[in-house]
């Protein structure tokens, strides 16, 4: 398999090339299991964000940066869920369709998280921004929670992200057109 080289918060990786139609491949970025990428990310996110009551991120793979970041700055982390769990109580939800899954998804806050977003500062953390999907529907769920958005981050911004002024970001992440 190709893979593309990068330096990422200070550490050279390969990312394997991954086609997401038959005229576009994109870099795979996995932060699941690489414990030295995900501390090093987070502490070098920390260094360029504003201040924030809380983090969320969409399930799944911004999990362990938003873990990572909010073990090293203090806050708490919400993850917006992909299903209603039995123990989610009055839950909020909104729809995204992302370019790495297929058809168009569900995000959910039980009523709980949502509460614990009312009047805070929300960071929305995730792996890569792409083409913003994921960040509107968390914009939603944030808003409709009574949260205001402190900051939209990412380890990489991929393809034209990397051209928004909105969010930040430690590297750029090219697409592969074929």
């Amino acid at each position: 398999m190709e893979a593309y080289r990068m330096t990422i918060a200070g550490l050279e990786r390969e990312l394997p090339l991954c086609p997401v139609s038959d005229k576009l491949d994109i870099a795979a970025f996995i932060m699941f299991s690489d414990v030295e990428i995900t501390k090093a990310c987070a502490e070098e996110l920390l260094k360029k964000l504003p201040d924030f009551d809380i983090i969320i991120t969409a399930e799944s793979k911004g999990i362990p940066l938003a873990y990572e970041t909010a073990r090293q700055s203090g806050k708490n982390y919400i993850v917006a869920r992909k299903g209603v769990k039995v123990y989610m109580t009055d839950p909020i939800s909104v729809k995204v369709q992302s370019i790495t899954t297929h058809g168009e998804q569900t995000l959910y806050l039980s009523g709980q998280d949502a509460a614990a977003l009312r009047g805070k500062k929300v960071l929305i953390l995730d792996d890569v921004i792409s083409t913003g999907e994921s960040l509107k529907a968390l914009e939603k769920l944030i808003t409709t929670a009574g949260g205001t958005i402190a900051a939209q981050a990412a380890v990489l911004a991929e393809g034209d992200a990397a051209d928004r002024s909105d969010i930040v970001f430690l590297e750029k992440l090219p697409v592969f057109p074929k």
